[in-house]
């Protein structure tokens, strides 16, 4: 099918945003992208002080399969925009009750005190022996669960990902069930981790993924151990300019942006950046797109902002799916407390990406999910990529961030933040050895409020609605409007949902939705 002569305006640029794009102008539609704020991106845009460049939100570049797929899309390779370096380790974790495994040494070198730290390399065999230093049997446990979760993940992705299902009816299919047979679908990723592994920091480590979903462990459906497959099969990737003549390759997940963007202008997408969408009128054939500087009219309209923005803020009332209960009943995704550190000398022993958890963390996603508060004993994860990429930080100089996941919707005031601050700075020092505190030249914070006011997102979540077993598949909000005919979303409050190779997906769906309803 094409869209030959029809106009579209796609709100926001996101993966999801930039992906529909590049699906609909390559059907022949004249797609104009319209961004509210500086730079193409979205959440995954680039801050960049004093030489330091840091990417502001997703910084693990997974499922490298998604994109592969995406490009050939259209006769490309990644490699044709971006190269990927293979991280190994792949990460590292610190336990801070700082006690390493009945009879194993305890770590040496790593703080002021000995403590427990984890690395995951690629080696399957070093992980399994690290497995069964904590718990006899984990390691074979291991293989079992990485069994089923590369299984899932292929039937998921095939079945249940890649093909749209919006509506109940479309899972009424004997092949459907056929394949379903296969997927572990009710229960909780928790009730499903047990069944493997006794010891709670095993636990804990086939677990941590969720953050990437929204979700806990308690209100994530089992269906998501899909994501150890991922982390420990598919590896985990930074990705990278192809070289240019001085050597020197500018990496980072803005590079990815950069890639997808330059294919979309060379299948015609024009960009307009520093255009914030004030309203969206009209319907198919005679929409009515205002902007801060114009007003663009086009057949059909995509959005990529927020979901719940668009509804409420962007539409007239009759033109609404949903009213405000309806929002408002939703469970969001966590916010996050964000430090950008620009730090004199370097931060052994930290790795490119480090994760630091405390005994019990079932108090931290109680707080955001249950109690909304600020934790008093964080889980948080520290992306360090100048342990990978030299030209993120000057000579001399290490650049990190430090992100706490927290309840979307927090009083974030300047008193909390300074305090927050000065928390997870301290907790650093502490169960790391890394003390920050002195050798700071570049602070940058970022939190709830910036969620909501540079992204318009709703309660300030950092990713969208949470993958809850009542918000996943066609339970989520739909790729079509039903009220306005030629109005579309896409991104993550849509199906697949979070994350960015589900936003990419996610535009494919919206695409073909646009096609199937006024293609040609």
């Amino acid at each position: 099918m094409e869209l030959a002569d029809r106009s579209v305006v796609v709100v926001g640029s996101g993966f999801g945003g930039l992906s529909t794009a590049c699906y609909l102008a390559d059907a022949g539609a004249d797609v104009t992208v319209v961004e509210k704020n500086e730079q193409l991106g979205g959440r995954a845009s680039v801050l960049e002080r004093d030489g330091f460049r840091f990417d502001m939100g997703p910084s693990w570049y997974l499922m490298p399969d998604v994109f592969e797929r995406f490009f050939g899309h259209f006769g490309r390779t990644p490699g044709d925009y971006y190269g990927l370096e293979h991280l190994d380790p792949h990460y590292q974790i610190f336990f801070k009750d700082g006690a390493p495994p009945d009879g194993a040494e305890p770590s040496s070198g790593r703080g002021p005190r000995d403590s427990d730290a984890v690395t995951i390399t690629a080696d399957r065999e070093a992980t399994k022996a690290t497995f069964e230093e904590y718990e006899p049997g984990a390691g074979a446990a291991l293989d079992a669960y990485l069994d089923e979760a590369e299984e899932t993940y292929e039937i998921g992705m095939e079945h249940f990902v890649y093909e749209d299902r919006p509506r109940f009816r479309d899972y009424v299919d004997l092949d459907v069930f056929r394949h379903a047979r296969g997927l572990t679908f009710l229960g909780s990723m928790q009730g499903h981790v047990e069944d493997y592994f006794d010891h709670p920091k095993l636990q804990q480590i086939m677990q941590y993924t969720l953050v990437f979903l929204g979700g806990s462990p308690k209100n994530t459906p089992a269906l998501y151990n899909l994501m150890s497959h991922v982390d420990f099969n598919l590896g985990v990737h930074y990705p990278v300019e192809n070289d240019d003549e001085d050597g020197a390759s500018r990496g980072g997940m803005g590079v990815v942006v950069d890639g997808i963007a330059e294919l979309g202008a060379e299948l015609g997408v024009e960009y307009r950046t520093d255009a914030e969408v004030e309203s969206v009128l009209g319907s198919a054939g005679n929409f009515r797109v205002e902007t801060e500087d114009g007003v663009l009219r086009s057949d059909l309209v995509v959005s990529d902002a927020d979901y719940a923005h668009t509804e409420q803020e962007l539409l007239p009332p009759q033109s609404r799916q949903y009213d405000a209960d309806y929002w408002e009943s939703r469970t969001y995704a966590p916010s996050a407390f964000l430090l950008y550190l620009g730090v004199e000398g370097d931060v052994d022993p930290l790795e490119h990406h480090t994760l630091v958890l405390p005994p019990d963390w079932n108090d931290h996603f109680d707080g955001i999910f249950e109690d909304p508060q600020w934790p008093d004993d964080p889980a948080y994860y520290l992306c360090v990529p100048s342990e990978t990429d030299e030209t993120v930080a000057p000579e001399g100089h290490s650049n990190l961030f430090a992100l706490v996941p927290v309840a979307p919707g927090l009083e974030d005031g300047p008193e909390t933040r300074q305090r927050y601050r000065d928390l997870v700075l301290e907790d650093i020092a502490e169960n790391t050895g890394v003390d920050l505190r002195d050798r700071i030249v570049v602070e940058e914070r970022f939190c709830v409020s910036e969620f909501a006011d540079r992204y318009n997102s709703t309660k300030g979540s950092a990713l969208g609605l949470a993958h809850t077993l009542r918000q996943t598949g066609p339970l989520r909000p739909g790729h079509r409007s039903s009220e306005v005919p030629g109005l579309y979303f896409t991104g993550s409050f849509t199906t697949p949902g979070i994350g960015v190779p589900m936003c990419l997906i996610s535009g494919q769906h919206t695409a073909d939705a646009v096609l199937e309803d006024y293609g040609r």
